[in-house]
């Protein structure tokens, strides 16, 4: 039952010292930069990097491989490693079940303490060796056997009598984050991977779940402008345009509909000049506001703080803490209004003050629900939550800003 892979044939592998930097330096890259290079290797160099990263990259870059160049890996490679590979791309992105490896030192019930022995010092010649998992003739997992109850036990005993009964083990449809909070106090250097039916279908490590999140919170700044994921610092310049082109139109678009309602107090702006100047504080200052209450939100979503059924608290929360900020803010831009039009010789400098104090509460009441409500619509819409979040709330922001500014001066000063 002992299910095992090898490295491909080390003399027409690389050596280990030029395949770990090779490994390291295809970690940094995007998938497709990836494949590209992984075709100009040999197969048995190729299979023996891909062993050395994280199985969740191979996940993105088989794919990525031509038709023929993938087949003629897979055809390569050792059975258990390439079908594991193929395994793991049938489950959703962000689950475990993308960070399999193939199940080793797999043994049944029966087997002695001094066969199991023997065997583990032959695989250990080959591959890294931390538990045996003890599966029954379906295949189900039933116990695991350290290598310390190994080493002490009599060469007599069965593994039914010296296992951990009842161990624990993920499934492979779990997303992510919640394998994490499953695994965080535990910290178990492999956790085993059971479907449904409790049969051991591979491996995970915990080293490499914990680099996948680590590395799904670094591509997440980049999503909120429009970055995608895949671009990273050695992705070529053209396809790094193609990546981040779209979303520049689209905020472009979105500065078009702020510009626009700005143009609809025109004559207001003609009149009272000294509202041009106070246009960008109060955008800056409500963007800013929106882009506290989103990184919470996102955070929020990705440590699963943000529940079902929480939405409307956390709207509630924002908007106090939009009145507040915008208040005490306000009171020092409508501080810093009246001085700039009091200079001026401006007779309404008071009710511009408080134009600006008004319009600035406000528009951090909007911002702060704005934070919360746009990654929350993404993710009801099926999106990532963080997909180009910050311009549709730059958006949002702007407009509620410079709007209710200019129709306040409008109202107030010039009717």
């Amino acid at each position: 039952m002992d299910a095992t892979t090898k490295r491909p044939d080390s003399s027409l592998a690389l050596a280990p010292p030029n395949a770990d930097q090779l490994a390291a330096d295809i970690a940094r890259m995007g998938p497709r930069e990836a494949a590209e290079l992984l075709s100009d290797l040999t197969d048995a160099q190729a299979l023996d990097i891909l062993q050395r990263v994280n199985p969740a990259l191979i996940g993105e870059i088989l794919p990525e491989m031509s038709e023929g160049r993938r087949a003629k890996l897979l055809l390569a490679g050792p059975y258990a490693l390439t079908h594991q590979w193929t395994l793991n791309q049938t489950f959703p992105e962000d689950t475990v079940g993308r960070l399999m490896e193939p199940p080793t030192a797999v043994f049944g019930p029966a087997d002695t303490v001094g066969e199991v022995s023997n065997r583990v010092r032959e695989l250990v010649k080959k591959i890294f060796v931390t538990y045996c998992f003890v599966c029954d003739d379906n295949g189900r997992l039933v116990g695991i056997v350290t290598m310390r109850d190994l080493l002490v036990a009599d060469d007599s005993q069965k593994l039914s009598d010296v296992m951990l009964k009842n161990p624990f083990f993920l499934r492979p449809s779990t997303p992510l984050m919640d394998a994490m909070k499953l695994v965080l106090n535990r910290h178990y250097p492999i956790y085993p991977m059971c479907d449904d039916d409790g049969k051991l279908i591979g491996l995970v490590r915990g080293q490499a779940m914990f680099e996948q999140q680590a590395y799904e919170i670094s591509a997440q700044a980049g999503s909120m402008v429009g970055v995608d994921k895949e671009e990273r610092m050695t992705t070529p310049a053209a396809r790094a345009f193609i990546f981040r082109h779209p979303w520049l139109q689209l905020n472009l678009a979105t500065a078009f509909l702020a510009a626009f309602v700005v143009g609809m107090f025109q004559d207001t702006i003609n009149k009272i000049v000294i509202l041009a100047v106070f246009l960008p504080v109060l955008a800056g200052q409500s963007g800013n506001t929106g882009c506290q209450a989103l990184a919470v939100t996102l955070r929020g979503m990705t440590l699963g703080e943000l529940k079902k059924g929480m939405e409307w608290p956390r709207v509630v929360r924002e908007a106090y803490l939009g009145a507040l900020n915008g208040a005490f803010v306000g009171v020092t831009a409508g501080a810093g209004m009246y001085v700039t039009a009091r200079i001026q010789h401006n007779e309404n400098a008071l009710t511009l003050s408080i134009i600006v104090f008004m319009a600035m509460t406000l528009a951090c009441i909007i911002s702060g629900v704005s934070g919360v409500t746009i990654p929350l619509a993404l993710r009801k819409l099926g999106f990532d939550p963080a997909t180009a979040s910050s311009i549709f709330l730059t958006t949002a922001t702007d407009v509620v800003s410079m709007g209710t500014f200019l129709l306040l001066a409008t109202l107030l000063l010039l009717r």
